[in-house]
């Protein structure tokens, strides 16, 4: 099976399913699922590292230790080796992790001095039975699927999408770096142990038709419509930002928010051009939960999801444009979403995150309206991923996501103290985007 794009082609040369080193006990073969898992996207989310050739290693040489590694911490990690069933549970039944090798018909530094101009061939490294995951099929899809895809030149891309409803950010992240400890040091099953499964006791199963509204159904998913940028902003220009909004802040402003207020207006100015007047906007901020609900302190390390959406909204006429303004209001809608979840019961906890979505992205004037913009930035800062080094260094270059929202994604550069940002958008909306004034004037593409 090969694919192809911009005369590169990935040729897969097998597909197998990587079992746990040990058998998973019975009784543990029943996950149950929390509710913040229930509450999660029905979708896979890709995630891509790049590696560049390393001197004296080679990577089919270490074929057999990567899978080896991966078998073992699937042994302590066993929800994502089962498969989804019906009844808001994983059948841990060791059915396996697919594991895909290819290879491409380019050498890792072509391809990257193409990618970094069109972030968009990262696309060919990523698992394609990614694109097909939805709620009619999640059940028969294994829950996370990783491709190894090398290079002609001996760099390779490590590519692992998971099914949000298994695992968030957090999880995934941990997982990967923790796997990579684990081929690298060659550590034995017995001694790994980094993350706990109590979600499931604290936030059990619900019936989400007496808490939530019904979904708002997404958008169709089309490629060819949902393009991506990669943006960079130095440490000067992150200065240059601090001086423009911090002395009209009584706060001071963290990096992350400056730059997510500053690509929020951007995008509110881009779609006013393009419909001719400004409209209500929505994004909403994924906050991980783990270290903020003080009295729930087992949760700290638990695997699953255990997150919140804080709604920034947007509105023509009660919010100005300044960007100060939306500096504050992200900062103060986060600092409003933690406080009102930080509850000491769980069932309050999942009370209060309920109330969140109905009033906002399930609500049918907001996240069911045509006429608000809808979009999601995630801050992906000071997660251990570039740390994630399976004995071949460390990644050059990341990709994230399923292009099936606008998004924008933010990263520590690889290299330097600056911040990276892939921009997922509509392609009518990309160009506009990239023409405001504060884009050219602080990123560099």
């Amino acid at each position: 099976m090969e694919f192809q794009k911009e005369n590169m082609e990935v040729e897969i040369i097998s597909t197998k399913f990587i079992k746990p080193s040990l058998t998973t006990p019975n009784h543990l073969q029943n996950y149950k699922l929390c509710f913040f898992d229930q509450i999660s996207d029905v979708t896979h989310l890709p995630l891509v590292l790049f590696y560049p050739p390393t001197n004296n290693i080679n990577f089919s040489a270490h074929d057999e230790q990567l899978e080896q590694s991966l078998s073992r911490i699937l042994t302590h990690v066993y929800p994502i080796s089962g498969r989804f069933t019906e009844d808001n549970s994983i059948s841990c039944q060791d059915q396996g992790v697919k594991f895909i090798k290819a290879k491409v018909n380019s050498k890792l530094n072509e391809f990257l001095e193409k990618a970094h101009k069109d972030v968009n061939l990262s696309l060919l490294c990523w698992p394609q039975d990614s694109w097909n995951a939805e709620a009619s099929n999640l059940f028969a899809m294994p829950v996370v699927i990783i491709q190894i895809t090398e290079f002609e030149c001996g760099g390779l891309a490590l590519s692992m999408s998971h099914a949000h409803m298994a695992m968030d950010g957090y999880s995934t992240f941990t997982f990967i770096n923790e796997w990579s400890k684990v081929c690298r040091l060659k550590i034995p099953v017995e001694k790994i142990d980094f993350t706990s499964f109590e979600l499931v006791d604290v936030f059990p199963t619900r019936d989400l038709s007496k808490l939530l509204l019904p979904r708002i159904p997404a958008e169709d998913r089309v490629e060819s419509k949902l393009v991506a940028k990669r943006l960079y902003i130095n440490e000067d220009s992150i200065s240059r930002l601090r001086e423009e909004v911090g002395d009209l802040c009584t706060f001071k402003p963290s990096r992350v928010e400056m730059i997510m207020a500053l690509l929020w207006r951007a995008l509110i100015r881009a779609s006013e051009k393009k419909h001719g007047y400004l409209r209500r906007s929505l994004m909403n901020i994924p906050i991980n939960l783990r270290t903020r609900l003080i009295s729930l302190p087992q949760v700290e390390k638990s695997f699953g999801n255990l997150g919140v959406d804080a709604p920034l909204k947007f509105i023509p006429g009660e919010n100005k444009m300044e960007l100060h303004e939306f500096v504050t209001l992200i900062h103060d809608t986060v600092k409003d979403t933690i406080i009102t979840c930080d509850k000491t019961s769980p069932e309050d906890i999942v009370s209060a995150v309920s109330n969140i979505y109905n009033e906002s992205f399930l609500a049918q004037d907001w996240g069911g309206s045509d006429e608000v913009d809808k979009y999601l930035s995630s801050s992906l800062c000071k997660f251990p991923i570039q740390e994630a080094d399976f004995g071949w260094g460390k990644p050059c270059l990341m990709h994230f996501g399923s292009r099936h929202d606008q998004v924008c994604w933010l990263y520590d550069a690889e290299c330097g103290n600056g911040i990276c940002v892939q921009v997922d958008l509509k392609e009518d909306y990309m160009h506009l985007f990239e023409c405001d004034n504060d884009i050219k004037d602080f990123f560099q593409f």
